[in-house]
């Protein structure tokens, strides 16, 4: 998988990721800490079919240039990006770029399954410590 967002000037490979049972129970689903973008992989997946929500995470980091780090930025409200797959591109538009305290962002309603959607998560850069960038985003319509 790859995520292709010229509006943040990101274009990169996407890893899965598996969070462990534990994780998954308390709701801490923290990536390694790499520059890289993880796919929750017990949550959906992209893809036509898709009956669910894709959580694609990522660190921001602090005094380093980092792709998620881009997504801190309100403007981004109404772009595209799109996510490659094995069945090909599929573009999304972005209809909200929210903050989250990371104390309450497991209680949030990120988590409510909406077919097709795609949630980018990743610290906000201006309180990496304090606050999560929620980023969600639908299929364009054609």
């Amino acid at each position: 998988m790859a995520l292709k967002f010229p509006a943040a000037d990101i274009d990169m490979a996407i890893l899965a990721l598996t969070p462990s049972a534990t994780e998954l129970a308390s709701q801490q689903l923290v990536p390694p800490l790499t520059l890289d973008a993880y796919w929750l992989t017990p949550y959906g997946s992209p893809g036509p079919k898709s009956a669910d929500t894709t959580y694609i995470v990522g660190h921001s980091w602090d005094g380093k240039d980092a792709p998620f780090n881009r997504l801190s930025d309100k403007s981004l409200l109404g772009s595209e990006f799109t996510l490659t797959i094995q069945g090909g591109a599929i573009t999304y538009v972005v209809d909200s770029v929210i903050t989250h305290d990371k104390d309450t962002l497991k209680d949030s309603d990120i988590w409510n399954v909406t077919p097709h959607r795609v949630v980018l998560i990743s610290c906000y850069t201006e309180d990496p410590w304090g606050k999560n960038v929620v980023i969600t985003a639908l299929p364009k319509s054609t």
